[in-house]
C-alpha cells in the first residue's frame, strides 16, 4: 500500500491513529512532511494525532464516509473500471469554449440527491443539446444538505452524494453520452464545520481577508505547500476522476501578492497535464473584477483561465426583463453616474457586443471605477460565460425565486434567445429550460446549533434591510427548504413547460447548426435598439435575433437584409415582409438572411 503522508511543519510528533487498530509513529521527511506505510491490504480508516492532541482527519482526505469530523478512509483512485478510453474532451476535442454548459446541483437535481440519481437525468441533457455538465461543489461539508460552498475537505467527495467512486461513475456515464464534466471547486475559503487545517500548518494568513473569513495563505511563509494543496487537488480531479474542466469559485478572493499568481501557476500546470493526457483541460473563473487579464495567457502576463463568468450580461438582461433596479442592478437601468445618458436597452446592447458594462466606468454599487475593456480584436467572446440565471442569481434572492416567477414566458424566451445565440459561451441553470416552478433556495443542515442559528439570523437580517419580514424568509435549516428546491421532473410533460423546453431545444439546435450563431467573434456582433418602440435586434452575421419588449404587436425593421427564413420563434408565427418582422407583444424570432 502507498504511504499515508501529511504536511505538519510545526509538529514535534505525529501519529497515525488507525481505527480499530494501533497508533503508529510517523517518520519525518523533508519540508515538514510525515509518513507511515500500512502493511495491510484494503482500505484503512485513520486520523492524525499531532503532539498528543485529539486525533483529527487528514487535510487531504480522499474519502470521509462518516462525515467531516470522522476518520479518513484510504481510496484507490485507480481501481475504477473506466470505459471512456476514447474520450477526447468536450465536442470531440474542440473543448468547452463556445459549448453549451448546464449548471446543476447534485442534491436537488433529482429527489434522490445523489450522483446515481443524477445519471438518470443525463439523457434529458443530451436531448436538450448540452455539451458540458457543470456540477456545483461536491467537496465534503458539514451536514447532509447544502450548496457546497462551505466545504472543508476539497479532496473528499461529499458522502451523501455517493462518495468518490460515485463521482467517477457519474463522469464515466457523462462521457458515454458525449457530455463533458465541469466541476465547481472552492479555493478562496474553507467552511466553518470540520475545518481542522490550522492545526496542521499555516494554511491561513492575516495579511488578507475574505467575506467568508480568513484568507488562505498563498503568498506568506509556508505558502508553497498551501499552493500545492490547491494545485494538487485541481490536477487530481483531471487525472484521477477524468473531469474536463473546473469552475473556480470567486477567484477575486484568492489573494496572492507573489510574483507568480497561484491562478497562473495552476493554469500552467493544467496545460502541462493536458498535453500529457492528450485532451483539453479547462479552467473557468468566477471573477468579480471585470478584468480580461483573467483570460489572457500566462505567457502574456495574464492568469491563463480558459473563460470567466460574465455577470454583466445577466444583470443587463435581468433589468430589461424584470425592471428591477435595486442594489447592483441600478447601474444597468441607466441614468446613473455609470452612464447618465444610458438606457436599459442600450446597456444591454453594450454587454452583448463588448463583454462588460463596467469596463473602466463608475460602479455606483461598489463606489468606485471598476473593470477594464475587452480587446475585441484579440479576445473571443467564447472566453465569457453568459446566462439568464445561475445558482447565485436565484438562490441569493430572499425567496430563491426563479426569473420565471416574475416575467412572462415570452419575456423569458427573449432572454434565452439573446444569451444562447450570443457570441459568448452560454450556460443554462437546471430546470430553466422547462420554466421550472420550483425555487432554488439557500439551504444548510449544520449540526452545530450556534452556526445554524447564526446562518438563520444572518439571512433574515440581510433581507429585512430590503423590506422582507422574518416569516417570509425560508429557514435555511428547515429540511422543507431543501425539499422545495428539488426539481419536479413531471413538469416536462405539462402544458406551460413543454413549450419552453421545445424552444430551448430549438435555440441550441440553431446555435449548433448556424456557424454565425456559434461564432465568438465580438466584432461580427452588432445590436440595434429603439428605446421608444422597445425593440432590439442582435445581428450575428446572417442570423438575427429580433425581440419585441413591448406588450403590443409591432413591426421591427430589418433594414438592408434579405430574409431567407425563420429559424425559430416564440409566440404567434412572425410575419416577415419588406418592412421588417411583425411580432406580437413579448415575442422573439430568430431570422436567417441571405
Amino acid at each position: 500500500m502507498s504511504p499515508i503522508r501529511v504536511w505538519a511543519p510545526d509538529a514535534q510528533v505525529v501519529e497515525c491513529v488507525v481505527v480499530g487498530g494501533d497508533r503508529h509513529a510517523m517518520s519525518t521527511e523533508e519540508g515538514g512532511w510525515w509518513s507511515w506505510t500500512p502493511t495491510c491490504d484494503g482500505p484503512v480508516d485513520y486520523l492524525f494525532a499531532l503532539d498528543a492532541r485529539d486525533p483529527i482527519p487528514d487535510p487531504r482526505s480522499p474519502w470521509l464516509p462518516h462525515g467531516v469530523h470522522g476518520p479518513t478512509r484510504t481510496f484507490d483512485e485507480g481501481a475504477f473500471a473506466w470505459t471512456d478510453g476514447d474520450w477526447r474532451g468536450a465536442r470531440g476535442g474542440e473543448g468547452a469554449l463556445g459549448a453549451v454548459f448546464y449548471e446543476l446541483h447534485i442534491g436537488t437535481f433529482t429527489r434522490a440527491g445523489t450522483f446515481a440519481g443524477a445519471i438518470a437525468g443525463l439523457d434529458h441533457l443530451v436531448d436538450l443539446g448540452v455539451d458540458v455538465v457543470e456540477v456545483m461543489p461536491v467537496a465534503a461539508f458539514g451536514g447532509p444538505h447544502g450548496w457546497g460552498y462551505d466545504g472543508v475537505q476539497p479532496y473528499a467527495v461529499h458522502q451523501p452524494y455517493g462518495g468518490p467512486e460515485a463521482l467517477q461513475e457519474f463522469v464515466n456515464e457523462c462521457h458515454a453520452r458525449g457530455l463533458a464534466v465541469c466541476l465547481d471547486v472552492v479555493y478562496n475559503h474553507v467552511g466553518p464545520v470540520g475545518n481542522y487545517l490550522q492545526a496542521f500548518g499555516p494554511y491561513f494568513t492575516d495579511r488578507h481577508s475574505t467575506p467568508w473569513g480568513p484568507a488562505l495563505n498563498f503568498d506568506g511563509p509556508g505558502s508553497d505547500e498551501v499552493r500545492r494543496w490547491v494545485i494538487d487537488n485541481a490536477l487530481r480531479w483531471f487525472r484521477d476522476f477524468h473531469v474536463d474542466a473546473l469552475r473556480l469559485d470567486a477567484v477575486h478572493a484568492l489573494h496572492d501578492d507573489s510574483p507568480h499568481h497561484v491562478l497562473a501557476e495552476l493554469s500552467d500546470e493544467t496545460a502541462a497535464l493536458s498535453a500529457r493526457l492528450g485532451r483539453p483541460l479547462e479552467l473557468v473563473a468566477e471573477s468579480d473584477l471585470n478584468d480580461p487579464v483573467m483570460v489572457v495567457p500566462t505567457a502574456a502576463g495574464g492568469r491563463g483561465m480558459t473563460a470567466q463568468w460574465d455577470d454583466d450580461v445577466h444583470h443587463a438582461l435581468h433589468v430589461v426583463l424584470t425592471r428591477e433596479r435595486q442594489g447592483y442592478y441600478a447601474d444597468f437601468a441607466g441614468g446613473t453616474e455609470a452612464w447618465p445618458e444610458g438606457t436599459p436597452l442600450r446597456i444591454l446592447a453594450k454587454t452583448l457586443t463588448e463583454g462588460f458594462f463596467h469596463d473602466g466606468r463608475m460602479s455606483t454599487f461598489r463606489g468606485r471605477v471598476w473593470g477594464a475593456p475587452v480587446d475585441r480584436t484579440t479576445t473571443s467572446g467564447h472566453r465569457f460565460v453568459a446566462y439568464l440565471q445561475n445558482h447565485d442569481q436565484i438562490g441569493n434572492r430572499a425567496l430563491g425565486d426563479r426569473i420565471s416567477e416574475t416575467i412572462s414566458p415570452g419575456q423569458q424566451a427573449i432572454g434565452a434567445a439573446l444569451y444562447l445565440l450570443s457570441p459568448y459561451t452560454p450556460m443554462v441553470f437546471m430546470g430553466e429550460e422547462w420554466r421550472a416552478s420550483t425555487p432554488f433556495q439557500f439551504f444548510t443542515s449544520f449540526d452545530d446549533q450556534w452556526l445554524a442559528d447564526a446562518v438563520r439570523k444572518g439571512r433574515r437580517e440581510e433581507f429585512a434591510a430590503h423590506g422582507w419580514t422574518a416569516a417570509d424568509i425560508p429557514d435555511p435549516q428547515d429540511p422543507a427548504t431543501r425539499s422545495a428546491s428539488v426539481l419536479d421532473w413531471t413538469q416536462l410533460r405539462q402544458p406551460g413547460h413543454t413549450e419552453m423546453l421545445d424552444f430551448y431545444r430549438e435555440l441550441i439546435k440553431t446555435r449548433r447548426g448556424e456557424p454565425d450563431a456559434r461564432s465568438g467573434d465580438l466584432r461580427a456582433t452588432a445590436v440595434d435598439v429603439d428605446d421608444e418602440d422597445g425593440w432590439l435586434v442582435m445581428h450575428r452575421g446572417h442570423v438575427h435575433v429580433v425581440c419585441n419588449f413591448r406588450s403590443r404587436s409591432q413591426v421591427v425593421p430589418l433594414k438592408g437584409h434579405l430574409v431567407d427564413r425563420v429559424l425559430v420563434s416564440w409566440g404567434r408565427a412572425p410575419v416577415v415582409d419588406e418592412s421588417g418582422v411583425r411580432l406580437d407583444g413579448h415575442d422573439v424570432a430568430v431570422i436567417r438572411t441571405r
